[in-house]
């Protein structure tokens, strides 16, 4: 579903130096699996993200998901695929903190231009799945940060992507939190999602429904 054909990803560093993210990386990753990228801070697993959901391009090589080339997409046709294939779960969730649950897991549907019904079905689903449907018209700022993620991967789901992707989704999270995502992850599959997760957590190391290690280390695959 997804593959990286010789894929370099190079940084501006100030006025003269550049900084290689990722370095001649091949990988395939088939639809449906879990795949967890390791390595420490600055080994190249969210620029792997960052081009799967096609926010950024590669200097150069190919990024292919579908038998489509997305590194070669123009800025508008990006936000199709991205709003169309992918949910994005942010290490910092990235929620509206001043409105309320309901109105942060509505915004990715606000683009398609859906009847209100339609909608609200959508939105009562994703916010029972999740176990925040008791939290529909409290701001988010007045949640936990366990609460909080609920509502990050509600937003993602709620456009029934192909794709989700999570990058160091537990780094603020206790051990009790972070289990409870796991779990999530694990229903996530049931439905044939092919789930991508950066991160350096040692909980995420020894799953038996991961499909994939990928350790990375200085922008290369180990």
């Amino acid at each position: 579903m997804i593959k990286f054909k010789n894929v370099n990803k190079t940084f501006k560093s100030g006025r003269s130096h550049t900084v290689d993210a990722l370095k001649d990386i091949d990988l395939s990753i088939k639809e449906g699996s879990v795949v967890v990228l390791k390595g420490a801070s600055g080994s190249g697993k969210s620029s792997i993200l960052s081009l799967i959901s096609a926010i950024s391009k590669p200097t150069s090589g190919e990024v292919i998901v579908d038998d489509k080339q997305i590194s070669k997409l123009s800025d508008k046709f990006s936000s199709e695929y991205r709003l169309n294939n992918i949910g994005i779960v942010f290490q910092k969730y990235n929620l509206v903190e001043d409105i309320t649950v309901e109105q942060n897991v509505i915004l990715p549907l606000i683009p398609k231009n859906l009847d209100s019904h339609v909608v609200e079905e959508k939105v009562e689903s994703v916010l029972d799945m999740f176990g925040i449907k008791e939290y529909k018209n409290s701001p988010v700022k007045n949640l936990s940060g366990g609460e909080q993620q609920r509502v990050a991967i509600a937003r993602a789901y709620i456009n029934t992507p192909k794709i989700i992707i999570a990058d160091e989704p537990t780094a603020n999270l206790d051990e009790k939190l972070s289990l409870d995502f796991i779990k999530i992850i694990k229903d996530l599959k049931g439905e044939n999602k092919t789930i991508i997760i950066a991160t350096h957590d040692p909980l995420f190391f020894d799953l038996d429904f991961v499909d994939e290690y990928i350790e990375l280390k200085d922008g290369c695959v180990v």
